[in-house]
């Protein structure tokens, strides 16, 4: 289909919860077909639709092998157990720090033509899960950070030639997490 403008930080595309999706039908199929192909030119691990300008909760993943895409996620996690490692995001482009995620994870949502399923995800493929639904929900990952973390982040973003209110990546975004 397309490969699609990664938005950046500081469009409020990415501060704003996206909306349901209501109907499983040839254009949410044309989107999810997008993602995957930005997702690949990118060379990401997942890539929420917000990240490319469209408010609706959906997004693609391909970690360690595992590819795909969830419609309306509902995370849940069987127990309480975290872990602490790099993180990045393709709207961040060049930024990687440290958050506190949840070691594993329950995904639960629906395919494109409204198949209902399920992934469970450790590790990185949680990481991931919990990163682009928080995408959906207008969070970014520098809100995850501890305040020490944060205020350095931002410094880094602020520095940046594609920081303030640039909405597309000025340059290639290759080799990014999430």
């Amino acid at each position: 289909m397309a490969i699609r403008d990664i938005r950046l930080f500081g469009d409020p595309v990415l501060r704003t919860a996206a909306d349901p999706v209501q109907d499983f039908d040839k254009q949410l199929r044309a989107l999810v077909r997008d993602l995957r192909e930005t997702l690949d030119d990118e060379q990401g691990a997942g890539l929420a639709a917000p990240q490319i300008g469209v408010g609706l909760r959906v997004f693609a993943f391909d970690v360690d092998g595992q590819r795909g895409h969830l419609v309306n996620p509902v995370l849940e996690f069987p127990d309480a157990e975290e872990q602490d490692g790099p993180e990045g995001c393709l709207s961040f482009p060049g930024i990687y720090y440290d958050v506190k995620r949840r070691l594993h994870t329950v995904a639960r949502g629906f395919t494109d033509r409204g198949d209902p399923v399920q992934i469970v995800g450790s590790e990185v493929l949680a990481r991931c899960f919990q990163h682009e639904t928080d995408h959906l929900d207008g969070v970014l990952f520098i809100d995850r950070m501890d305040t020490a973390t944060r205020k350095q982040a931002m410094k880094e973003i602020r520095e940046a030639n594609w920081g303030g209110r640039v909405k597309f990546s000025p340059h290639r975004t290759t080799d990014r997490i999430f």
